[in-house]
């Protein structure tokens, strides 16, 4: 092996090498391999972890607020962080814990996106539960 060095962003390694026979140098890549993040669902199920599925329900949550596509890829992109901290070395997570920061990181771009998803992901079925987060939120803003 002649050299060898990461990229950027330390996902792959660039290795120059060189056949000890005939002289012929080439380039190969290793790319790393991360262990997929477990979701271990409410009914005790597991499942590999897809922000697609976070994503869908951010969408739909956030639908008709105006939020740029910029705004909602930043949300992703720190729900996506928050699920990989949390889910640490042994890369496994709850449902709810998703769910959960999902939340919080509504709650900083939009309160209105917040209810629409916590109204679904909460379960709320009857209008005292929704009318109770709404004055909660109030009350956390008017503080």
């Amino acid at each position: 092996m002649l050299e060898s060095r990461q990229n950027k962003d330390g996902s792959s390694i660039r290795r120059r090498r060189q056949c000890l026979e005939c002289g012929y140098r080439f380039t190969s890549y290793e790319k790393i391999e991360e262990k997929p993040i477990i979701v271990i669902k409410k009914d005790g199920s597991e499942q590999p972890f897809d922000i697609r599925k976070v994503e869908r329900g951010v969408r739909t949550s956030t639908d008709k607020l105006r939020l740029t596509q910029g705004t909602i890829e930043k949300l992703l992109d720190a729900i996506e962080d928050e699920v990989v901290e949390k889910a640490g070395h042994d890369r496994r997570i709850t449902s709810t814990d998703i769910g959960e920061a999902t939340l919080r990181q509504l709650y900083k771009v939009s309160k209105v996106a917040y209810v629409r998803f916590a109204s679904v992901y909460r379960e709320f079925n009857d209008l005292d539960k929704f009318i109770a987060e709404i004055e909660n939120i109030a009350s956390s803003v008017d503080a």
